[in-house]
């Protein structure tokens, strides 16, 4: 019997790898463990010698840059898979920002440009990689994201970051009902905290990491892996039922009141 997360024959692109530890390399090793042949992503030159071991883990047969500020960045990583590919069975977007000073000030106090920033790195572009990944999921596909608890509930310090996700995760819904006829689904998935170079924004991270490790059922936090492992079932055929949800990666950490 084969296993139940196969990605063998499937290509999926990757964008977000920061470095070795964030949730989208944890991603990029499980569909690559899983057999999947990847396209990844970096933001910049500078970013470039942290993602390139990432890159060579995975056997990654396109690396590219994408900073979705730029304009034409995201649709010249879609056009190369086009020629090099010509079709593509997954996306992982990973990709959130929002301006340190906004980030650090209660959500009332945020500046009306550092929200419309953070909506349109962290949520937009989802949009805009839903669109550009349509036309090469001529046999269906999956398009997944990486969402918070802080979009449900007031998480402390967490501030105008849980508008975004709401937003995101209601833009999720959208657009599988968008293209369920096409056979693409959407998925989001909700890691608990994780130590990465991304989440070091937000202020007293470590006393959150706490907080949550002594309230989850069990007392663990989840890991890059654990994510990873959902994110390769959620690509898979395996999770073709799964569509416009959320999905958490937590321990159960969401259950707790």
């Amino acid at each position: 019997m084969p296993a139940i997360v196969d990605l063998n024959g499937k290509r999926g692109l990757v964008i977000g790898i920061a470095n070795e530890d964030s949730i989208a390399a944890g991603c990029a090793a499980a569909f690559h463990q899983a057999g999947a042949e990847l396209a990844v992503t970096y933001l910049n030159d500078k970013a470039l010698r942290y993602v390139s071991p990432v890159a060579e883990a995975v056997r990654a047969r396109i690396m590219l840059p994408c900073d979705v500020r730029v304009p034409g960045q995201l649709e010249e990583v879609f056009e190369t898979i086009s020629r090099q590919w010509g079709h593509l069975d997954f996306v992982l977007h990973s990709i959130a920002f929002a301006p340190r000073e906004d980030l650090q000030t209660s959500v009332v106090n945020c500046s009306a440009e550092g929200f419309a920033l953070a909506m349109d790195i962290s949520c937009h572009s989802f949009i805009r990689v839903a669109k550009l990944a349509m036309p090469l999921m001529s046999d269906g596909g999956s398009l997944l994201t990486v969402t918070f608890y802080g979009s449900e509930r007031v998480v402390q310090n967490y501030n105008l970051m849980g508008p975004v996700k709401a937003a995101l995760e209601s833009t999720v819904r959208y657009i599988a009902a968008d293209l369920a006829d096409k056979r693409i689904r959407a998925n989001a998935i909700s890691a608990g905290p994780v130590k990465t170079r991304a989440a070091s924004g937000i202020g007293r991270f470590d006393e959150l990491l706490d907080e949550v490790r002594d309230r989850t059922p069990g007392h663990h936090l989840i890991s890059i892996e654990d994510v990873g492992r959902v994110a390769a079932f959620l690509a898979s055929d395996a999770g073709a039922s799964t569509n416009g949800s959320v999905v958490f990666a937590d321990n159960g950490f969401h259950t707790v009141a």
